[in-house]
């Protein structure tokens, strides 16, 4: 019985737990995937100058980056990640903060061998050196301090310099014909569903303050103050009333006080009293 039991419990778990994970493959499918990158072999990336660590594949006309344990496609003004270079993409909603340190001509530098007129001596990384050592490379800054990413003769960027570079290549990525398409439809509807509850909250407001004061407050003070007036009055008439019993009593006092003087003719036995005395 208790292994009947327990399958029972298996199988529950078994229908109930597939179901939020079909409904996170549900709404990625709006998005559409990139296209896929075909590689006879593993790719080799070289190291791009004046970058944290940003890798790059040279040789393909995708943009096709590694950085931070991640491969980076853009493709159509859309983001994409994976942990492998060829497959298993998902749709990333933000720019990656990287993307700003890349030099929008470094294809021609690489063609080149020139960066900034200096001579670039870059290194092609096999994809296997890689994996296993670019978490070493960035913790201990190995390619700006002991190679200077193979540029002869050269002092990396201040960090000031840097800055500035960033917000001129963040407003140069959003000029992009393809990244405008994407921009456009999030700025303009904020614009017009703004105004809209604004007037809505604006015309409501208002109804409300004004017929508080015009309906309940003037029905309410006349009422208090004809109700005032009749207790005032009748308070005296009630201690009126109350005050002529004690008049009553006070002349009642008085009656009995004086009703003595007229009994004393009342002591007539004492007369009866002295006929048996003359009788005897």
């Amino acid at each position: 019985m208790t292994k009947l039991f327990y399958g029972m419990i298996i199988l529950m778990f078994a229908l109930v737990v597939p179901l939020p994970v079909t409904a996170a493959v549900d709404i990625s499918v709006n998005i559409s995937l990139p296209p896929a990158i075909v590689f006879s072999s593993p790719p080799d990336v070289i190291v791009m100058p004046d970058t944290t660590d940003v890798y790059l594949v040279p040789d393909i006309d995708a943009d096709l980056f590694f950085w931070n344990g991640w491969w980076w496609y853009l493709w159509e003004g859309r983001w994409y990640r994976s942990h492998y270079y060829d497959r298993g993409w998902r749709y990333y909603s933000t720019v990656p903060s990287f993307y700003y340190d890349v030099d929008p001509g470094w294809r021609g530098y690489y063609r080149d061998r020139n960066w900034y007129g200096h001579q670039w001596n870059y290194e092609r990384i096999p994809h296997q050196r890689l994996r296993q050592n670019w978490k070493s490379w960035k913790s201990n800054r190995f390619w700006e301090r002991q190679g200077t990413w193979g540029i002869q003769s050269y002092q990396p960027r201040q960090q000031q310099q840097r800055q500035e570079l960033r917000q001129q290549r963040q407003q140069q990525y959003q000029q992009r014909p393809e990244v405008k398409q994407l921009i456009q439809p999030q700025t303009q509807k904020p614009q017009v569903k703004q105004p809209r509850q604004q007037t809505q909250e604006r015309a409501i407001t208002p109804q409300k303050q004004e017929s508080k004061p015009q309906v309940r407050q003037p029905g309410q003070k006349p009422q208090e103050r004809a109700i005032q007036p009749q207790k005032h009055e009748q308070k005296p008439e009630v201690k009126q009333f109350k005050q002529q019993p004690q008049e009553k009593a006070q002349k009642q006092q008085q009656e009995r006080a004086q009703k003595p003087q007229h009994v004393q003719p009342r002591e007539k036995p004492e007369k009866g009293d002295d006929d048996k005395k003359d009788r005897k």
